[in-house]
């Protein structure tokens, strides 16, 4: 079987997570620094080994304040944990361009399984003759089970920020040679 190296492309590639503010609206962050990449069969992407690691120091909601406190021991303590990371356990075709993937995700220092759904755009041949695929993955975690136990209450009795967080990249790879 013949082994094909991908790596992420971070210029045409993007990382972002959405959770609900007040419980009636929603803030979008992204992450701006990230690596990753994949191992996979010539000519199958189907049992791909997938990793990823993001830069907690790079996450951006266009509010400085916030990104700061984003960073801070509230939430990723990002001086202690740097990194969010995740291992693929399996990639697996669900249904037409659609595949399950899971993993272990790494963030503040907690490791838990997650399942992301994650949709294959198709391959392309660059115009400096790099092959690349593209994937749309989603998903959702509770904040809670990784450590970010921030439970600032509004005036009546609501959370200030809600419970689960939605995740989702589009992701570039290059075939290496």
């Amino acid at each position: 079987m013949a082994v094909t190296k991908w790596i992420v492309d971070p210029v045409h590639s993007e990382v972002q997570f959405k959770i609900k503010h007040l419980v009636i609206s929603t803030i979008t962050g992204s992450f701006n620094n990230f690596e990753g990449g994949a191992t996979s069969d010539l000519n199958n992407f189907e049992n791909a080994e997938i990793h990823f690691s993001l830069d907690v120091n790079s996450i951006d909601t266009n509010q400085d304040m916030r990104d700061a406190h984003l960073k801070s021991a509230d939430f990723f303590d990002a001086e202690q944990f740097p990194h969010i990371t995740f291992q693929s356990n399996y990639f697996h075709k669900a249904k037409g361009d659609n595949y399950k993937l899971s993993g272990l995700l790494t963030l503040k220092g907690i490791t838990k399984p997650i399942e992301l759904d994650a949709e294959y755009g198709g391959s392309e041949r660059d115009s400096e003759g790099n092959i690349r695929i593209g994937f749309e993955v989603e998903g959702r975690i509770s904040r809670q089970e990784f450590g970010l136990n921030y439970m600032q209450l509004t005036e009546t009795g609501g959370l200030l920020i809600g419970e689960d967080v939605k995740l989702m990249a589009n992701i570039q790879l290059v075939k290496q040679s």
